[in-house]
């Protein structure tokens, strides 16, 4: 079989996973608050549980290893980049403090250079 049509065979299969998907994560919804009164430890277990088989069952679509793919990816770029050291961030940081305490100084006396010309000229 070609990729187009294994894609149109898998495409009925991908929607009947979603919509087990979503009929467990309201099934897990639903027994949460049914079960209010039981231990929390249980429910939360439970809650687990589910959503572990839900993201198993969303895996398996063609959508859900795209995501997998793109969260994979996106996990190796993170390890690529090169974060600032410790000094590096407080002097970026000083700067950044600095900038705005003399910016807000400039507004603050063209506020008060406005506020003052406005009542000079009202009375």
């Amino acid at each position: 079989m070609n990729s187009s049509t294994e894609s149109k065979i898998r495409a009925p299969l991908d929607w009947l996973k979603w919509i087990v998907v979503s009929a467990l994560i309201a099934a897990a919804i639903y027994a949460n608050w049914y079960y209010q009164e039981q231990s929390l430890l249980l429910r939360v277990l439970g809650l687990l549980v589910a959503g572990g088989v839900v993201f198993f069952i969303s895996i398996t679509t063609t959508t859900g290893r795209n995501v997998w793919n793109l969260v994979k990816d996106a996990r190796s770029e993170i390890r690529r980049v090169v974060w600032p050291t410790n000094s590096e961030t407080t002097q970026t940081t000083m700067v950044v403090l600095v900038m705005v305490f003399i910016f807000s100084m400039i507004l603050w006396g063209l506020d008060s250079l406005l506020s003052w010309f406005v009542s000079s000229v009202i009375g």
